[in-house]
């Protein structure tokens, strides 16, 4: 039997909320470096863990310009974080069950005071 799972793709361990618009139409805006080093897509879905508060919750990504260190949560998702929050960010993808034996996902540890990659 063949089958499928889902496994975590993508994960940038706890960066800081920088910004929290209500009156945008939606997503998560991240600085384009951290996106590339995490191997993360616009318009991907991914989770949110707010370390502050507890929730969990789904959206999509937003490219944000290169080292400005932009976590900006966009509309609905405003209300569920509050500025200088720290979060964790995730993405999963399905693979197969023995691939998914050996597979390695891209993880990203940034400074959490700056958002910036640690190098």
């Amino acid at each position: 039997m063949k089958f499928q799972i889902e496994v975590i793709k993508s994960k940038i361990h706890r960066v800081t909320v920088t910004q929290a618009d209500l009156n945008y139409v939606g997503s998560i805006t991240i600085d384009e470096k951290l996106m590339q080093a995490a191997n993360l897509v616009e318009g991907e879905k991914v989770q949110i863990l707010d370390i502050n508060n507890g929730e969990r919750f789904e959206t999509y990504v937003i490219k944000g310009a290169a080292d400005s260190g932009c976590i900006c949560l966009n509309g609905a998702a405003a209300r569920k974080v509050q500025v200088g929050d720290i979060i964790i960010i995730c993405s999963y993808a399905l693979i197969d069950f023995e691939d998914a034996k050996e597979f390695k996902p891209w993880i990203v540890f940034p400074d959490t005071a700056t958002n910036k990659l640690i190098e």
